[in-house]
């Protein structure tokens, strides 16, 4: 069984008699993304400062790599502590200081590494994350996505094997917020660093994460997949989402996970085996499309694709939910799959004429990118059944999945 790269054990943190972290048990395995989320005062702050070694438990202990901490020699904890890097929630930049000389000061003041070294290694991070042309600009000079690439590319500067981020994405829109948590999941994948948040944003963090934990009354109630979460059937842990996931996925409008399954359960549960639904899953390829106009335009195209299927989709009765950070579930209840293949279709002439024109538009209004690009959009198309599961559902139509329709930079696209 793989060792996680952090545990906790029954640690128990009090402060003036108060109990905030109370016998807490979690786990957090390397290489991936872990979400901890929880109510405001549930000692989210706390867990992360027994994590970076800022404070010890009262009771319990914590492992590194399989290894208690307390266990450990000074030497051989500040070896540990020094793979550990911080991403603050304002980002904590300094506006006397550079673009450059921001990132520069972890290595200046963490390392004995020469002058010159320094400088290769900052300039290697601000290539790396496309921040070269603003070396010699100040953070009041930065937008506030692009200060948060400073911000993260100061924690990576040092190659920290964890990165912990604290409510990264707090007061944005959710074009923003997803900007955001789209640009730590494709660094993590870069550069292969093991990240932790502390994130209220549901349901836009649940797309990136790999494990949720659910920290609730200073335990750790639920560590697990979204999916298994949703699945689960337990009062407390209703209670916690009820408080805290809208009704629907900002960014797209569509409904969030949660309602999905209930609708679903409603609509379709109980009934035979036989055909009786179709599901469309639609999607794009957010890396291949960022790379070509910009992270940030194509957040705004998977928005309009949301918004569209949306429009289109509901007044036939169907009902959309974002699976994951660039695929839309469509269910469409009593549809055959060949009255579905012909509104995808309808669909997405609609697409080509309308909706993905006006993304040019905006992204020379709005980004200022002029470059030439190409966006595609995806479709599979299956039956449903009653006794489907979604996951089913979903596997079934990826397998399915074929382009539908194309936007060429002004051209005209080719409903497939």
């Amino acid at each position: 069984m793989e060792t996680p790269l952090i545990e906790f054990r029954g640690v128990t943190r009090r402060f003036n008699g108060k109990i905030v972290l109370d016998r807490a048990d979690l786990k957090i395995y390397e290489n991936q993304i872990t979400t901890i989320i929880g109510k405001s005062g549930s000692g989210k702050s706390v867990l992360f400062k027994h994590i970076i070694g800022l404070l010890s438990p009262d009771e319990g202990v914590i492992l590194f790599k399989g290894k208690p901490v307390n266990e450990m020699s000074k030497k051989e904890w500040d070896g540990c502590r020094v793979q550990i890097s911080y991403m603050f929630q304002n980002n904590a930049l300094f506006d006397s200081m550079t673009v450059f000389e921001n990132i520069a000061l972890p290595l200046r003041q963490t390392t004995n590494l020469k002058k010159k070294e320094i400088e290769k290694r900052v300039m290697s991070r601000l290539e790396q994350m496309e921040l070269a042309d603003v070396i010699h600009r100040y953070p009041s000079e930065l937008s506030g996505g692009m200060q948060k690439r400073v911000a993260l590319a100061r924690a990576l500067v040092t190659d920290p094997s964890i990165v912990l981020f604290d409510e990264p994405t707090t007061g944005q829109d959710p074009v923003r917020k997803n900007l955001i948590l789209s640009m730590i999941a494709h660094y993590r994948k870069q550069f292969g660093f093991t990240a932790v948040l502390v994130s209220h944003d549901i349901p836009d963090v649940f797309f990136i994460s790999d494990r949720i934990l659910i920290l609730w009354e200073g335990s750790i109630a639920f560590q697990e997949t979204y999916e298994e979460l949703s699945r689960l059937k337990h009062p407390m842990i209703d209670e916690f989402l009820e408080s805290i996931e809208g009704l629907r996925d900002e960014l797209t409008g569509l409904l969030s996970k949660k309602m999905f399954r209930s609708r679903y359960a409603m609509t379709l549960g109980g009934g035979s085996g036989e055909a009786n639904s179709t599901a469309l899953l639609f999607g794009i390829r957010l890396d291949i499309l960022a790379g070509a106009i910009g992270m940030q335009a194509a957040i705004e195209v998977l928005k309009t694709l949301g918004e569209h299927v949306n429009k289109y989709f509901s007044p036939l009765g169907g009902f959309s939910s974002r699976r994951s950070r660039d695929n839309i579930l469509t269910i469409l209840p009593q549809v055959g799959v060949e009255e579905a293949e012909q509104l995808v279709y309808d669909f997405a002439l609609g697409l080509e004429q309308k909706a993905l024109p006006d993304i040019q538009e905006l992204t020379m209004r709005k980004m200022g990118v002029e470059a030439c690009f190409e966006i595609f959009v995806f479709a599979g198309i299956t039956e449903g059944r009653f006794s489907d599961d979604i996951e089913q559902i979903i596997e079934r139509a990826a397998t399915k999945q074929k382009v539908i329709a194309i936007y060429q930079c002004g051209k005209e696209g080719s409903s497939k």
